[in-house]
């Protein structure tokens, strides 16, 4: 029996999140050892989906559905750029959050289904 704690919290997000944190620091380890200049938009979109799915992770989170995916688009777009280096991991997260996000029940429809079910009990 599941808890309702553990219910609260979804860990595709979470995965994807440190996926993208952790791919963060090693792009700009590489650069460094490379004596490159870190791509500023490739670390601001990775660290804007990171924080997309950081907020995912709470199942009751508004607009969960949207940020997420957002948030996997972003990753699965950046890892595409980057694939011959770095985006495969990338974009294995941006999967995860948009699986994440497609998971999500659409709250309009459980709203439907509530009303619907509210009139045949009606008498």
């Amino acid at each position: 029996m599941a808890s309702g704690r553990r219910d609260a919290w979804d860990p595709l997000p979470a995965v994807a999140a440190v996926i993208a944190l952790v791919m963060i620091g090693l792009y700009v380890d590489l650069i460094a050892r490379q004596g490159g200049q870190v791509a500023a938009w490739f670390l601001a979109g990775l660290a804007v989906a990171a924080l997309g799915s950081v907020y995912g992770v709470a199942r009751a989170a508004p607009q969960r559905r949207l940020v997420l995916a957002v948030s996997g688009g972003v990753m699965a777009l950046l890892g595409l750029l980057g694939i011959l280096s770095i985006g495969c991991p990338i974009l294995g997260a941006g999967v995860l959050a948009l699986v994440a996000a497609a998971r999500q029940p659409d709250p309009r429809a459980t709203w439907r289904s509530r009303q619907r079910r509210r009139q045949k009990d009606a008498p």
